[in-house]
């Protein structure tokens, strides 16, 4: 029992310890290189999501990290390195109490009781501006800011959280990102970007197709 509690408290703090050097504005990018048989491609990413995605695990402990990380992505799409390095602390301080003597369910009940005081104190000092749409709209510019720090967009943040803000306030609250479409383009500069309100389709000329018809039926 005890070898194999060690070689979990191992594994979750070794997964912790690999992703936690990418927060922040000076997270550093890891390079990921895919080496099989067929195809090996290399890529670039601060990603937490992405670099768990592509580490090759077979400790228990350190599966549940990235199944954490997982979610977290699914869920929010956000705070995927936080929450695994916030849970390879949390299993760090644990270490020493179980050097301690003190029995795991005892740690576990502590921090239930640490999760709801966090909780109440969040919910405590959280305010809504929904009421208010100029500022409702400035939270969530902050918020859009906040996360393109950490990202490769971070020189030209300021425009990208308006595209974002934008796109979101015309989903009148609704709350369904399916509704906003992305179309990549290769080529061209970021500022290229742009946020269009109608419906655009990709659409090229058929071969052998004229490219110009005067006074046509549609």
């Amino acid at each position: 029992g005890e070898n194999a509690r060690m070689s979990s408290f191992i594994g979750a703090i070794a997964i912790a310890d690999l992703v936690k050097t990418t927060l922040g504005p000076k997270g550093m990018d890891k390079i990921l290189q895919r080496v099989s048989q067929h195809d090996q491609t290399i890529s670039v990413t601060n990603d937490g999501a992405t670099i768990l995605k592509s580490v090759n695990i077979d400790n228990a402990a350190a599966k549940v990290l990235v199944d954490i990380a997982k979610v977290q992505d699914d869920e929010v799409g956000d705070g995927t390195t936080s929450v695994a390095v916030f849970c390879g602390e949390l299993l760090r301080e644990a270490e020493k109490l179980i050097a301690q003597r003190i029995h795991p369910q005892t740690i576990c009940r502590g921090w239930r009781l640490a999760r709801d005081a966090a909780r109440k104190a969040l919910e405590e000092h959280a305010r809504d501006n929904g009421a208010d749409e100029e500022k409702f709209r400035d939270d969530l510019f902050n918020i859009a800011r906040t996360t393109l720090s950490s990202k490769l967009l971070t020189h030209d943040k300021d425009y990208f959280s308006n595209l974002a803000v934008d796109a979101v306030m015309r989903l009148k609250k609704s709350g369904n990102l399916d509704h906003i479409q992305i179309i990549k383009k290769a080529g061209g500069q970021l500022k290229d970007s742009y946020l269009e309100s109608g419906f655009i389709l990709d659409k090229k000329i058929g071969v052998g197709q004229p490219k110009r018809v005067e006074n046509a039926n549609i």
